[in-house]
């Protein structure tokens, strides 16, 4: 058996961007921007009121004084003129400050009569103006790759970016095996189970930018086999889920490399998980998941996202890891890394994570309830509460 680590930089090699495509920014987000956006206007492209009130020259302004308003700006209606000197100018947040001002007095510090207002006593010494450019200059550059956040759509659209280059998204083939599985909404034997992984999958997949098609259930035979990875093999990444163990039923290794799988890897000293293996398949990359539905999930974190990060072009592909202060105590780790189910809370203390009691990979309910996984490396020591332990977070 090899290493977590040593089985990711194995499921990597040769891994690279599928290419590239230009799309509108309403269907960048969750997308790996590949070509630099750059902005073709500062934002704001001009000073501006920041609050409703009235733009004045600065230096004028003293307690008890008196203004005469002359006009009167809103967003996306400038005043065009000069104000000048005992002149104000009705102005309202986001509205451009006319020439002559570089000042807004709000309107809680003024008190007006017809046309003229004047300052109270007690002024808010704020000045109230977002000069031009002091969210981003003309020539701000958003860097990648970067994988789009709403926040990111938003930015681009500020700086009149109406599409973007993005790399193609990866399209994966969930291959479920097994006579055992029925689909969600069948009407199971009493000795099959409903297929769950491949949704879950399904989900993890598309909520990273890929896409995903689940194949029909493939039986424990191998001409449903053949005949599942020459559909397969159009996909840019295949990913099979059961049937990898050493069970006199379990065929997905033997078939795969019949049909041309090139092998990188078989077992991994990891739990849940352990029956994990992967290679290239004609020339594509091939990951074949375990059986069991939390082993599946765990495993698409740690093997098949950083895969799909790296085939969008992203740069850091591992999963993040985090420090969390253990609640209670852990019993020694054995001879294989586990990834254990767990909580993290965000406290007035920091962060603090405890691990589910329960740890079977069958259990969906205990991965439903977590939000992280805690990592105990192979032959780690007890552990006591209070100690801060690596996480990741799912």
């Amino acid at each position: 058996m090899i290493t977590v680590d040593q089985a990711q930089t194995l499921c990597l090699a040769g891994l690279g961007i599928l290419g590239t495509e230009d799309v509108p920014i309403t269907q960048a987000a969750g997308r790996t921007l590949i070509t630099p956006a750059r902005a073709t206007r500062p934002q704001p492209p001009f000073a501006a009121s920041s609050m409703d009130g009235y733009a004045v020259a600065n230096d004028a302004v003293m307690p008890a004084t008196a203004f005469k308003v002359v006009g009167e700006a809103a967003a996306g209606h400038a005043w065009d003129g000069t104000v000048q000197t005992g002149e104000a100018l009705r102005i309202f947040t986001g509205a451009p400050m006319p020439h002559g001002t570089d000042r807004v007095v709000i309107q809680e510090d003024v008190t007006r009569d017809g046309d003229t207002i004047t300052l109270n006593i007690d002024l808010d010494q704020s000045r109230y103006i977002r000069p031009v450019g002091v969210d981003f200059p003309a020539d701000f550059i958003l860097p990648s790759p970067r994988l789009l956040t709403p926040s990111d759509i938003a930015l681009l659209a500020a700086m009149n970016s109406a599409t973007v280059t993005v790399s193609r998204k990866p399209r994966v083939a969930l291959i479920a095996t097994g006579d055992e599985l029925v689909m969600p909404g069948g009407d199971p034997r009493p000795d099959q189970i409903i297929a769950s992984n491949i949704f879950g999958l399904k989900a993890l997949i598309e909520q990273h930018g890929g896409e995903a098609n689940i194949l029909p259930i493939t039986a424990d035979t191998k001409d449903a086999l053949h005949a599942t990875f020459t559909t397969a093999i159009e996909a840019d990444l295949i990913v099979t889920i059961g049937g990898a163990s050493v069970g006199d039923h379990d065929l997905v290794g033997k078939v795969a490399q019949e049909f041309g799988l090139d092998r990188a890897f078989y077992k991994i000293a990891m739990r849940p998980g352990k029956p994990l293996m992967s290679g290239t398949m004609h020339g594509k990359p091939f990951l074949g998941l375990p059986g069991n539905p939390v082993s599946a999930m765990v495993c698409g974190h740690l093997f098949l996202l950083p895969m799909l990060r790296k085939m969008s072009g992203l740069a850091q592909v591992l999963p993040t890891i985090v420090s969390a202060t253990l609640t209670h105590d852990l019993s020694a780790n054995g001879a294989r890394a586990h990834y254990m189910r767990a909580q993290i809370t965000e406290t007035e203390n920091g962060r603090e994570i405890i691990a589910f009691d329960r740890q079977d990979s069958a259990l969906l309910t205990v991965l439903s309830d977590a939000n992280a996984l805690i990592v105990r490396p192979i032959a780690d020591s007890a552990l006591k509460a209070g100690t801060l332990v690596q996480s990741i977070q799912l």
